[in-house]
């Protein structure tokens, strides 16, 4: 049998609905961190994950900073709060009072910190796949996040993503070069508990949108109104 073919491809039963388990588990965290340290061999295993997701042209476009020094976070903290408060000025009435109340992230509470970066220019300017949609390398970027984020959740980790910041704040924060972009900004950590729902949605702020409101047919909004598949969909 050729080598290059794995062997053993299939999951299990059990090993699949473990997948499916792990994404609808997944939560954004942003305050039930606990200061409990991530072990060096706990965090080795989130980043290769990461290091495996699809990439474009396999351009492998990532960085990762991880961030544990409690004076590099508190420059993160002073970014985002900027940012929180102008944000909060985008929302009328009873909203923004509500968006104010929010939690929306765990920069100084999480052990660990990591900034997902993506390098434009990692391989050259002709990538395959990239060629008529360039942003393809910074969606590559956001893989990483998302395989990232499952394996955390694997690992009994919670993880939010902190994206109310400017980027060029969180290049200043952390030395990045201009050149660079970054992608994500995360606080991973052992949690007290993850919530039923997503925050957002306990919270009241939007509902999840039923699935069969959202999928159509051979074209955009085309259904024949025979299609089983729908009967099928939450």
């Amino acid at each position: 049998m050729d080598a290059t073919v794995q062997q053993n491809a299939d999951f299990s039963e059990e090993e699949r609905d473990a997948v499916y388990r792990c994404i609808a588990t997944r939560r954004d965290v942003r305050g039930q961190f606990l200061p409990d340290p991530v072990p060096d061999e706990v965090l080795a295993r989130l980043l290769d994950a990461a290091h495996h997701a699809p990439s474009v042209g396999f351009m492998q476009p990532w960085d990762f900073i991880v961030v544990r020094d409690p004076a590099v976070k508190r420059k993160v903290h002073a970014a985002f709060a900027t940012a929180h408060d102008e944000a909060a000025d985008m929302f009328d009435g009873g909203r923004a009072a509500t968006y104010r109340k929010l939690k929306l992230e765990g920069i100084l509470e999480a052990p660990v910190g990591l900034c997902i970066t993506c390098d434009r220019e990692r391989t050259g300017p002709v990538v395959i796949g990239r060629t008529h949609q360039p942003e393809m390398d910074l969606y590559s970027a956001v893989c990483a996040v998302q395989t990232l984020w499952l394996a955390a959740r694997a690992e009994n980790l919670g993880l939010g993503w902190v994206s109310i910041v400017r980027y060029d704040d969180l290049r200043a924060a952390l030395g990045i070069p201009s050149r660079i972009q970054p992608v994500a900004y995360l606080c991973i950590g052992k949690v007290s508990h993850f919530y039923e729902k997503p925050e957002l949605e306990t919270a009241g702020w939007l509902p999840r949108l039923p699935l069969r409101d959202l999928v159509w047919f051979d074209g955009w909004h085309q259904r024949r109104g025979d299609e089983s598949l729908l009967d099928r969909l939450g």
